[in-house]
């Protein structure tokens, strides 16, 4: 269901891209641009249809196979969207990957594939799908950040710095693609309920302890869920955010804003 404040069906007739729309914050992204009136194109390796994203269900989604790292790849996808759609009002660059590596035993292929996935990913797309963008009222550029691009975890260097990179891109794209009318920000999502991250819960022994203590990292006192993310792209493809580009929104639920203190400290 629509939590927006904007009407259902309030982005009808927009013709939306979601890279890595499969699962996750991708699949959270494509159901609520569908069931705001979007046509939503999913760009992932994955069949969406195998991992239960309905694609029959409410809303109009298809989904064209995609490797966002392959150059030949991404114009194929783009030459198929403009071929049954004749233009892309909205893209989410929402496919990425993380892999957890010292710096030291990190391999170059590993962190080559990082940097393909997470950062070459939204140059190509951008590059292959903003003439098909040119020209269209209210076109936007949506790519996904992390607060891991503003600080780090350990053993995260390869996605810290690609979603550093990817905050950057963002901005240069602002610059570059405002003056034809293309808009473009980041999503900085903080710990979002997805399979990815519950998996590092359930690796360990007191999961309840574990829930409970990341929902206290946050003023907001829970985690964050996949549509609080989906939300945040559709407000930034929309007219209420037409005066917002080169922004990386974070979404965290104050958990970059809270200082530590010591257990001993804490009230």
């Amino acid at each position: 269901m629509s939590t927006s404040s904007e009407p259902q069906g309030s982005m009808a007739d927009r013709i939306v891209v979601v890279t890595g729309g499969a699962r996750g914050i991708g699949r959270a992204i494509v159901d609520r641009f569908a069931a705001d009136g979007a046509t939503v194109v999913i760009g992932d390796l994955t069949d969406p249809g195998e991992v239960g994203a309905g694609l029959d269900v409410a809303g109009h989604r298809e989904w064209v196979p995609l490797d966002v790292t392959d150059e030949t790849s991404v114009l194929e996808f783009a030459q198929s969207v403009e071929a049954g759609h004749g233009g892309v009002d909205v893209l989410v660059n929402n496919a990425g990957i993380m892999a957890e590596r010292s710096i030291t035993e990190e391999s170059l292929a590993e962190w080559d594939l990082t940097m393909a996935v997470n950062l070459r990913g939204p140059f190509l797309m951008a590059k292959h799908l903003v003439p098909l963008m040119e020209g269209r009222e209210g076109a936007s550029i949506i790519n996904m950040g992390s607060i891991e691009g503003l600080a780090a975890n350990r053993h995260h260097a390869a996605y810290c710095a690609s979603k550093g990179g990817v905050h950057a891109l963002t901005r240069a794209l602002a610059v570059d693609l405002g003056p034809i009318g293309i808009r473009c920000n980041a999503i900085a999502p903080g710990w979002i309920d997805t399979d990815l991250n519950r998996s590092y819960i359930e690796r360990h022994p007191d999961r309840e302890q574990v829930v409970a203590d990341l929902a206290r990292l946050h003023p907001v006192a829970r985690i964050g869920d996949p549509a609080d993310i989906a939300a945040t792209a559709c407000w930034l493809a929309s007219a209420d955010a037409g005066f917002v580009t080169g922004q990386v929104i974070q979404v965290e639920g104050g958990r970059t804003v809270r200082l530590s203190l010591p257990t001993a400290l804490e009230p």
